[in-house]
């Protein structure tokens, strides 16, 4: 209810239109730029009291003359004017989440078997983006929305990762949003993505940002660096290791700047509330859609080791997640 509740506030622009009246509105005012049937105002109050106890707004109370109580925008709600909104409306689409209905059945099969997705819409993920161009784009816009948010922190709070980078690569970097960033910050550093060709085809042109057909699994084009952002929990431990040793055919070694930037969950790293410990292990059952996983640092370190590489360090700086920087 709390998901399909921020769904409802998405769809019906609700975010903006607090902003329109300054961050701050009533409910009638609220009614004046929102889609609703005059009947479903008081079911509009009891969405808007979901909203305000789970502190997507906060809400004021009117005085003791009558008046209308004012919903105002809190952290959470802010990132959904404009930035967040593609990322949301992935998550949140019914094609993601309607296979999470049919978990049960798939824990009664043997592994490895179709994902959770292919089980329930007869393919895989990816095959379903390259043949539903609406889907394609879903996923594209959302995954870039992130890139967008979560690059931005990862620069302003550890630009160190990316200094003295001459080049990056980010494989598996859609349409190039975190490369783009990097490009943006670190003008001097050579930035390129590696994708299939049917999302290199929907990037944007004029970035500054060299975008390259190819597949991780076969082959990564020399740089300096290797950007892998939320790509490695998509893929089992033998897949993992295939891309890092790819990763590690690209790069330098260390004493020349080489090295691997991963950014994913670490699973039990970072603050210890509830919280944080409730959502890295939720997004590790989200992953599941895939047959991906989100993994604690001993799975991480046999991928490493697995792989060729001599050392790694974690910076707990994302929330739930990390960068982890793997050496050759």
């Amino acid at each position: 209810m709390k998901s399909m509740a921020l769904k409802s506030a998405v769809d019906l622009r609700i975010p903006d239109t607090i902003d329109l009246y300054g961050g701050a509105a009533t409910l009638p005012q609220i009614l004046t730029k929102v889609d609703l049937h005059p009947s479903k105002i008081p079911s509009l109050r009891r969405l808007m009291r979901v909203l305000t106890t789970t502190n997507v707004f906060s809400i004021q109370q009117p005085s003791a003359d009558g008046g209308q109580p004012v919903y105002a925008l809190t952290s959470v709600s802010r990132l959904l004017i404009g930035s967040q909104i593609p990322f949301t409306a992935m998550v949140l689409n019914p094609v993601i989440v309607s296979p999470f209905f049919e978990l049960s059945t798939w824990f009664q099969h043997e592994l490895p078997d179709p994902c959770i997705f292919k089980q329930t819409h007869g393919r895989a993920i990816w095959e379903m983006t390259k043949r539903d161009a609406t889907f394609d784009a879903l996923i594209n816009h959302g995954l870039a929305s992130d890139s967008q948010f979560i690059m931005d922190i990862a620069i302003k709070q550890r630009s160190e990762v990316f200094k003295g980078i001459s080049s990056l690569i980010d494989v598996g970097g859609g349409i190039g949003a975190a490369a783009q960033a990097i490009s943006k910050a670190f003008p001097h550093v050579k930035c390129s993505v590696l994708d299939l060709g049917h999302v290199i085809a929907k990037a944007p042109t004029e970035t500054g940002v060299q975008f390259i057909t190819g597949d991780m699994f076969e082959k990564i084009p020399p740089a300096n660096a290797v950007l892998l952002k939320s790509v490695l929990h998509d893929w089992d431990h033998d897949d993992c290791v295939k891309i890092l040793k790819n990763c590690k055919r690209a790069i330098p070694p260390r004493e020349a700047g080489g090295k691997v930037i991963i950014i994913n969950m670490v699973i039990g790293v970072g603050p210890s509330d509830l919280k944080h410990r409730e959502m890295q292990a939720m997004f590790d059952m989200y992953i599941m859609f895939i047959n991906g996983m989100e993994r604690d640092e001993q799975e991480w370190k046999m991928i490493f080791s697995e792989a060729g590489f001599s050392d790694y360090r974690i910076i707990p700086v994302l929330g739930v997640r990390s960068i982890i920087e793997v050496y050759p």
